[in-house]
């Protein structure tokens, strides 16, 4: 009778064990999980306000800053939900406040205020922010956080500020090698910039007068290049009939 009592307590402390191991497994893994979850969204925060520095200074509607921002909202109650604390509420509540501000239904501003930035740094710097809001849009899209048309206007907008973007940046490139008497790489960065336009649909006027001045300046350097090989060529054969004098023309007498 006692062997088995102790057989009993035996396998009773072996299950206890193994239970509690358990538990302590599953609350390992819960926090596990918890803090993967905290990180996640700390990433999302960062790289979402970055987007958003990078949106406070381009031609873009206040209705893709609404979108970012509550992204950021978004993330901001999630990490809350994770890990309370008074700095991630006081930012929650910072974030809702410029969301009430914000009037989504103000006119997109004019691309044609764009300026492209002078140094090549912040132009590649420009040039990844543009993709970047493109790509969180999608994300916001397909999570069901933005309607299909407003998905369609601010893509649509983004791609036609990074068609800009991309243009005047070689267009830059271009005028830096005419510049540097490098009229064969000029014509490379024109073509590739006309190419660009001539590919996005639909046309608009940024579009059809920038082909216009392009193939100008093409038509412009192709004519510099005829003149540029002429005179070689002239300057060759006039150097070919001066050797030809020194040879058959009368000898100098010294």
């Amino acid at each position: 009778m006692s062997y088995t009592i102790v057989i009993l307590l035996i396998a009773i402390l072996i299950i206890a064990g193994i239970s509690a191991s358990a538990v302590q497994q599953h609350k390992e893994r819960k926090e596990s999980q918890k803090r993967e979850e905290v990180s996640r969204q700390r990433a999302i925060i960062e790289e979402t306000e970055n987007a958003l520095s990078a949106a406070e200074q381009m031609p873009v509607s206040q209705q893709l800053i609404a979108v970012i921002l509550q992204r950021i909202q978004n993330a901001l109650k999630l990490s809350l939900a994770q890990n309370p604390n008074p700095d991630l509420k006081q930012r929650l509540s910072e974030t809702a406040n410029k969301l009430k501000a914000i009037d989504v239904l103000e006119p997109a501003p004019d691309h044609s205020s764009f300026k492209l930035p002078a140094n090549d740094k912040v132009i590649i710097k420009y040039i990844q922010a543009v993709k970047r809001l493109r790509v969180i849009l999608r994300s916001e899209h397909g999570k069901g956080n933005i309607s299909p048309k407003v998905f369609s206007i601010e893509d649509k907008n983004l791609e036609r500020l990074q068609l800009r973007v991309n243009v005047e940046t070689l267009n830059k490139r271009a005028n830096d090698a005419i510049g540097g008497n490098m009229q064969g790489s000029a014509r490379q960065y024109i073509e590739k910039a006309v190419n660009a336009l001539k590919t996005h649909k639909p046309q608009d006027e940024y579009t059809t007068t920038r082909i216009e001045e392009f193939e100008a300046t093409l038509n412009g350097l192709e004519n510099a290049m005829k003149a540029s090989n002429l005179a070689q060529i002239a300057a060759e054969k006039e150097k070919e009939n001066e050797e030809i004098d020194d040879l058959f023309g009368p000898k100098k007498k010294w």
